[in-house]
Order: structure tokens, then sequence, then C-alpha cells
């Protein structure tokens, strides 16, 4: 069994940057403390954790779950070529959407039903006033 003291380590935020996972660190750091990182299935509470090999990152991104197994420990942030070689993406693929099951176009509403328009207003005062 491996020496874990001896293994290479990076904190959570730095990972998440050097492999591009996130554009800053800053972003890294937040989405951490916000609650959308885990570490093998338990949630991260501190930027400063440390990640080693073999670890599994789950990053909550906008509209993507990314599942990541780290595989090296990056030296510096280098191109996308460089990053993507540090980790494996388990993420699980979402089929595309069939183009027969687009939602439905907008309803139209019909001509006068609804709120007035401004024109349609100033008439409906005008109306008013003059049968005071």
């Amino acid at each position: 069994m491996p020496d874990f003291e001896t293994l290479p380590r990076l904190r959570v935020d730095k990972w998440l940057w050097f492999c591009r996972v996130v554009k800053t660190r800053s972003l890294a750091s937040s989405l951490i403390r916000g609650g959308g990182v885990r570490l093998n299935g338990e949630r991260v509470a501190s930027p400063s954790r440390a990640v080693v090999a073999d670890d599994v990152l789950t990053v909550t991104l906008d509209r993507q779950i990314k599942v990541l197994k780290v595989l090296d420990m990056p030296e510096r942030r280098g191109p996308y070529e460089e990053a993507r070689h540090m980790y494996e993406d388990l993420s699980p693929v979402i089929p595309k959407r069939d183009p027969a099951t687009r939602p439905l176009p907008q309803a139209v509403r019909e001509e006068g039903a609804g709120r007035p328009s401004k024109k349609e207003r100033r008439e409906l005062n005008r109306l008013r006033d003059t049968d005071l």
C-alpha cells in the first residue's frame, strides 16, 4: 500500500484551475465553498483540501455535472492538450435531443385578449373620464 505522505498532492482549487475545469482560481474557490465540488463522494468544504492521484472529483458546473478521476498532478497551468492528460472524464453521456421532441412553439395570444396596450389604455382612460 502506498504511503500517502510521499504521494504528490495539490490543493483542490489549484487542481481545478490547472486542469482548466474553471477559468480562475477564485472561481474554483467560490465553487468549492458553494458546495459544488465533491471529493470521493464527500462534499469539499475548503479549497485547501488536498487531492492525490486516483481521487474522483464530482464538479457541478452551470448546466452539467463533471465526474473526473485524477490521474496526475500538474506542475503548472499549461495548454488544454497538456491539462487533459491529468484526468479521465467519467461524466455520464447526455443524449442529444431528438428534433421531433423539441418544445412546442410559444403560444400566441388572440388579438384583444390579455392586458391592453398603451394606446388601448389611454383610450379606456379617455372613455372613463368623459363618463363623469
